[in-house]
């Protein structure tokens, strides 16, 4: 018979804390696994996008230092 979630809760918890931790996060990965790719396929279009106007010379790109300035700038 297989194992139900409170029997699997309770074998989880006698596990090592950084296994216990590795459960945990590999449980919450396979819950968001279809958003996951949604989103991949989402970002993939995304940068495809930014890319393309960049080839065009639409935008303009900054160095990281400038990026990293105005993180500093902001945070401040």
């Amino acid at each position: 018979m297989p194992d139900t979630a409170a029997e699997l809760a309770l074998r989880g918890k006698q596990l090592p804390r950084e296994e216990r931790e590795r459960l945990v996060d590999e449980l919450l990965e396979s819950l968001n696994e279809p958003a996951t790719t949604e989103l991949d396929g989402a970002w993939a279009a995304e940068i495809e996008r930014r890319l393309a106007a960049y080839d065009r010379g639409e935008v303009l790109a900054l160095s990281a230092e400038e990026v990293f300035a105005k993180a500093r700038a902001i945070a401040k």
